[in-house]
């Protein structure tokens, strides 16, 4: 198989487990500003420090950046930033696995930013999936209580959060194609320094203003919030190296492999079960994913 698709896969898994930890802190200590900011305080300087003795090590020039390379990285790390933020939020009202799935809408925006902003194109199977998955999403959007069923805070998050990861995952390919490098791990790692950067300046200044003391409950908790440190700057290396190497759909659909590892941590880590309904909902998913993979 393709380098990609293992690196895919291997983002998909460090993802999950990143995703778990965050539950974990916004479960137990932190806001939802705060265990999102954890993601980028403790993998920034891990980042930076890593390309930066790649470079020396490999005696390559740092590459010069232009105006669309900051303005797809930036526009890519504030949707990441919101789409984290719609995630850690939506631990709150559903549960681990269906979570997760409400996020794994992705795959099927990515499909169509990707083909408004790179001309990245969809196929007739394409729109096949976007149907399945659109039927699933209607399923997964009921509250188990009852209410409103696209009309409430769950989906609102969860479909928030699929359409500002496309928006991230077409922004962060857009700048890695920016630069003019044969080297994949210089082109991932110099836009990854970048983003991640840029990230953790905004976050520390929007929670100093809006959520004071929280930057010390993050730094309290650093022996599970640095591990988010990790499994984040090694999840988003892997989708930073694929992004670099595939089209951004293409690199997503095979991301739905971390599925498999949510509903196996749903399980037995957090001890969650799903209605009827949700895993329906789950299963028209998973089939839109297959239809996609198969179309490419």
């Amino acid at each position: 198989m393709a380098l990609w698709i293992y690196v895919s896969v291997f983002a998909a898994f460090m993802q999950n487990l990143r995703f778990m930890l965050q539950k974990h802190l916004k479960a137990t200590k932190l806001s939802t500003g705060g265990a999102t900011f954890s993601r980028f305080l403790f993998s920034s300087p891990l980042v930076a420090a890593g390309i930066g003795a790649y470079l020396w090590a490999g005696d390559i020039a740092v590459p010069s950046l232009s105006p669309t390379f900051f303005a797809y990285a930036v526009s890519g790390g504030i949707a990441q930033i919101l789409a984290t933020a719609c995630v850690v939020a939506l631990f709150a009202e559903r549960n681990f696995a269906v979570g997760i799935v409400f996020k794994k809408t992705e795959v099927l925006l990515t499909a169509l930013i990707g083909l408004v902003v790179l001309g990245e194109g969809v196929s007739a199977w394409g729109v096949v999936a976007i149907a399945i998955g659109f039927a699933g999403v209607l399923l997964l959007s009921d509250p188990p209580r009852g209410g409103a069923r696209l009309f409430n805070k769950a989906a609102g998050f969860g479909l928030g959060s699929g359409l500002l990861f496309g928006v991230s995952a077409v922004g962060y390919r857009g700048a890695a194609l920016q630069i003019d490098s044969p080297d994949v791990i210089v082109r991932a790692g110099v836009s990854l320094a970048v983003a991640t950067a840029f990230q953790t300046v905004l976050m520390a200044a929007w929670l100093a203003w809006r959520d004071r003391g929280e930057i010390t409950r993050v730094l309290a908790s650093w022996r599970v919030s640095s591990l988010v440190g990790v499994t984040s700057m090694c999840g988003s290396f892997g989708w930073f190296v694929a992004f670099a190497l595939q089209n951004a759909a293409y690199v997503k659909a095979v991301g739905q492999v971390e599925l498999v590892f949510t509903f196996l941590a749903s399980y037995f880590v957090f001890k969650e079960r799903s209605t009827g309904k949700e895993i329906a909902g789950i299963a028209l998913i998973v089939v839109s994913i297959l239809v996609l993979v198969a179309s490419f």
